[in-house]
């Protein structure tokens, strides 16, 4: 296993790191996630808002999801986002991949720091791996990471 904990491929003898995409309208917070994650030998990606999010999955649409699945082959191992964004919340973001035939397999992560109840159910209930409050922390990562798809 790697420092991100996903099992080494041997077939491979570079296999390349798992790619996360961090969704949060808050730069600081952004950074936070992507400095983490870097140190624990993960590829990130991040979004300011969960528009660009789906643009970057290419999930605007339907046609638009098939173009880019197979023109740029970007492949996405877990999405955190952040529950309160403008525009899209964390929610309406996981709902959109979820009911996304090519990309509901992927674990999604929702963080916030609100701690309501009502609000974390929602989302586990809507198909989120975990729900974490913010701000996250080095041992954070290895719970995330846990939950990275090959």
């Amino acid at each position: 296993m790697d420092a991100c904990g996903v099992a080494s491929s041997s077939s491979s003898s570079n296999p390349k790191p798992p790619h996360v995409l961090a969704v949060d309208d808050s730069i600081v917070d952004r950074k936070i996630v992507e400095n983490l994650l870097k140190n624990s030998a993960c590829k990130v990606t991040t979004a300011e808002n969960g528009m660009r999010a789906l643009e970057f999955l290419g999930l605007v649409d339907e046609q638009e999801q098939q173009n880019n699945l197979n023109s740029n082959g970007t492949k996405v191992n877990l999405v955190i986002t952040d529950y309160c964004m403008p525009g899209m919340t964390g929610y309406e973001l996981l709902k959109k991949i979820k009911e996304s035939s090519v990309m509901k397999e992927v674990p999604v992560v929702v963080v916030s720091s609100e701690n309501i109840p009502t609000r974390i159910n929602e989302c586990l209930e809507e198909g989120a791996q975990m729900f974490m409050l913010k701000p996250l922390k080095p041992s954070d990562v290895k719970k995330l990471t846990g939950h990275l798809i090959n």
